[in-house]
C-alpha cells in the first residue's frame, strides 16, 4: 500500500510518481524522487513513513557535484522564534509626508508586477527612492520667472530624505534588536541555548559538510542580518564572500578562485583543500555594508567592524542611514553604485546555479523577489540541474506558482508545510547526518555486502565480510 493510500489522500493521477502540480497543494506536501504525499493534516511526529524516503533522497542531492543553498528570512525566523525574541517586520508602516499616496501606490504596482501580490517594506523603500530621484531631477531644473516648482521639489526633497533616512534607522534598529535577541539567548548557557546552537549549527553542517575535493557549498542569502556569518563563526567554518582584507575588508570585483589549502604533515609540494570553507553571497546586501566616500580608484564597498547584535550606540554605524546603509534597494544616487556591488553578486548566483549538475536549496525563500526567480527559471532549464524547496507554507500561493509556470516537476523536490518547514523537524527527521567521516561510508558498504550474502549469512555475521570494509 503506498503512503497516499494509508493517509487517505491521493493524487488526482499517477499514484506516487504524479508531478508537482498533481498534489493539488495541501498544507502539508512532500515530493521527494517517486515519494509523494499531500494533505491537509499533519504527519505523524516521528515522521518515520516520509523519512525513509525523504532523508536518503535529500542526501544524494547533496552529492551533487555544485551544490548551493537559498536562505531567506525564514531561517533568522525560525532561530528568532525559539530564541523567544520578535523577527524583523518587513511589512510596510507607509509615510506620513505629502505626496505618500503616490509612494503607496507605486508600491502596490512593484509588488503587482514582482508577483509579491502585497507590498512589503522593500516595495515602499523602492517607491520612495523613486519619488526622491524625481525631486532631484525638479530641484535641479532652471526656473522660470513665475515657476515655483524647483524651490517647492527642493523643499519637498528635504522632508522625504529625512523620512526615508528615519525609516531606514528603524529597519536597521529592528535587525540588531533580533540579532541581539538570537545572540543573547545563545550565550546564555541553558538548556534552550544548547539546543538553539546545535539546531543552528546542525543546519549549516548538513550543507558545508562536503569533502574538500568537492567544490565549496555556496551559501546565497537575501537577508540583512549577520546569522549565517555567526553561525559560522560559532562551527569554526570559514567563509570566502569577495570581501579581501583585514582592518578595513573591501569588497572585490574578482572572480579568481582563491581558496585555503593546507600541507599534509611529512608530504612536500603536494596542498590540499581545507575542511571547512564555505562561500557566501549576500544577494540584498548587508547592514555592515557601507561605501566609502572616496578611496584609491573609486569609492569602494567595505565591511564595517559592527559587532553581531550591536547597540545603536555603536561607532561604526551609519549616522546617515539614507546614504551610508547599502541594503537592496540600494539608496545610493549615482549609477554605478546601482549597479554596484549588487549586479556582481548576481552574476555570481546565475553562475553557480546555471549549470549542468547543480543542485539549489531552498529555505524560508517566499520566492517574492522576481530577480531571484529569473535565475532559478534559467536555471531548471538545464536537465541535470535540480531545485529542492523547503518551506514552512505555500508564502501566499507564489511557491506553488513558480512551481507550475516551470512545468520541471522531475527537477524539483518539495518539503512545504509547518511539519516538514519547521526547523527542528527538518534537521531532526528530514536532514541527512551532517559529517563527511570515512565510518558511516565503510559501516553502509558493509551492511550492503551483508546483505547481499542473504539473511542467514547476515545474521551470523561472518568474519570475512567483517574484515572487507577497506577494500
Amino acid at each position: 500500500m503506498t503512503d497516499n493510500e494509508s493517509t487517505g489522500e491521493r493524487p488526482e493521477s499517477g499514484g506516487d510518481s504524479a508531478g508537482v502540480r498533481d498534489l493539488n497543494w495541501k498544507k502539508h506536501l512532500v515530493r521527494a524522487g517517486s515519494h509523494s504525499w499531500a494533505s491537509d493534516e499533519s504527519p505523524d511526529a516521528d515522521s518515520k513513513e516520509h523519512r525513509r524516503h525523504v532523508e536518503p533522497w535529500l542526501a544524494a542531492l547533496l552529492q551533487a557535484d555544485h551544490l548551493n543553498l537559498l536562505v531567506g528570512s525564514g531561517l533568522t525566523t525560525a532561530i528568532a522564534m525559539r530564541a523567544k525574541t520578535p523577527p524583523v517586520s518587513m511589512d510596510p508602516c507607509g509615510f506620513d509626508c505629502a505626496r505618500a499616496d503616490a509612494v503607496k501606490k507605486a508600491a502596490e504596482v512593484g509588488a503587482e508586477r514582482s508577483g509579491r501580490g502585497k507590498p512589503n517594506l522593500e516595495d515602499e523603500i523602492r517607491g520612495a527612492l523613486e519619488l526622491i530621484a524625481g525631486l532631484h531631477v525638479l530641484a535641479r531644473a532652471s526656473s522660470g520667472t513665475d515657476d515655483n516648482l524647483p524651490s517647492e521639489a527642493a523643499a519637498l526633497l528635504d522632508i522625504w530624505e529625512k523620512a526615508l533616512d528615519t525609516r531606514l534607522k528603524t529597519l536597521l534598529g529592528a535587525v540588531l534588536t533580533t540579532e541581539r535577541g538570537i545572540r543573547d539567548a545563545l550565550v546564555a548557557r541553558t538548556p534552550d541555548s544548547n539546543r538553539i546552537r546545535r539546531l543552528l549549527g546542525s543546519f549549516l553542517l548538513t550543507f558545508a559538510s562536503r569533502t574538500a575535493t568537492r567544490e565549496r557549498l555556496h551559501i546565497f542569502t537575501t537577508n540583512y542580518d549577520r546569522l549565517i556569518e555567526y553561525g559560522c563563526d560559532l562551527l569554526g567554518l570559514r567563509l570566502l564572500d569577495r570581501f579581501v582584507g583585514r582592518l578595513n575588508p573591501v569588497f572585490r570585483a574578482s572572480r579568481l578562485g582563491v581558496d585555503m589549502h593546507y600541507n599534509p604533515p611529512g608530504i612536500r609540494g603536494e596542498p590540499r583543500y581545507l575542511e571547512g570553507v564555505v562561500r557566501l553571497s549576500k544577494l540584498h546586501g548587508s547592514i555592515d555594508w557601507r561605501q566609502e566616500r572616496e578611496g584609491p580608484g573609486g569609492s569602494p564597498i567595505t565591511r564595517s567592524l559592527v559587532p553581531f547584535g550591536a547597540k545603536k550606540s555603536h561607532p561604526d554605524l551609519p549616522e546617515d542611514a539614507l546614504n551610508g546603509l547599502l541594503i537592496y534597494p540600494n539608496p545610493a544616487k549615482d549609477m554605478e553604485t546601482l549597479e554596484y556591488p549588487y549586479a556582481e553578486l548576481f552574476r555570481d548566483f546565475a553562475a553557480a546555479v546555471c549549470q549542468p549538475n547543480a543542485v539549489l536549496v531552498s529555505y524560508g525563500y517566499g520566492f517574492a523577489d522576481d530577480h531571484v526567480n529569473r535565475i532559478l527559471r534559467d536555471m531548471l532549464t538545464i536537465p541535470s540541474t535540480h531545485l529542492a524547496i523547503l518551506s514552512y507554507d505555500d508564502a501566499a500561493g507564489r511557491v506553488s506558482r513558480f512551481c507550475e509556470g516551470v512545468g520541471r516537476d522531475e527537477q524539483i523536490t518539495l518539503l512545504i508545510g509547518p511539519h516538514f518547514g519547521d526547523l527542528a523537524t527538518l534537521v531532526l527527521h528530514y536532514l541527512p547526518k551532517p559529517a563527511i567521516d570515512r565510518t558511516t561510508w565503510r559501516m553502509v558498504e558493509l551492511v550492503n555486502r551483508r546483505t547481499m550474502r542473504g539473511g542467514g549469512e547476515a545474521a551470523g555475521g561472518s568474519d570475512e565480510g567483517a574484515s572487507g570494509g577497506d577494500e
